[in-house]
């Protein structure tokens, strides 16, 4: 099976940079896509970043020019590195991937989700 492993997280003062990992492990044939997601309290997950399947990005408005999305194929490792934090992107970031597990055979996978907290 797949698993999504987050990492990078913590408490920021605004203006500051974070950086987060992506680690995805196990019987992996080819990902297809894979992204960042974000989750405020209260509020509803949402889009932050991603990968689609021909290698283009989307990104949210609220975070494009701040936040950029890249990866590493060689490690399976998606990353988001995030400056000029705002308290508003205070949420816990979740990453998603779409993996082929063999050459036919492909699932959804998220991570537990890695918090970020930006306060002064």
């Amino acid at each position: 099976q797949v698993q999504l492993v987050e990492s990078g997280g913590g408490l920021v003062q605004p203006g500051g940079s974070l950086e987060l990992s992506c680690v995805a492990s196990g019987s992996i044939f080819a990902i297809i896509a894979m992204g960042w997601y974000r989750q405020a309290p209260g509020k509803e997950r949402e889009l932050v970043a991603r990968f689609d399947r021909g290698g283009s990005i989307n990104y949210a408005d609220s975070v494009k020019g701040r936040f950029t999305i890249s990866r590493d194929n060689v490690k399976n490792t998606a990353y988001l590195q995030m400056n000029s934090l705002k308290p508003e992107d205070t949420a816990v970031y979740t990453c998603n991937a779409q993996i082929y597990v063999t050459a036919m055979n492909w699932g959804d996978y998220w991570g537990q989700g890695t918090q970020v907290t930006v306060s002064s």
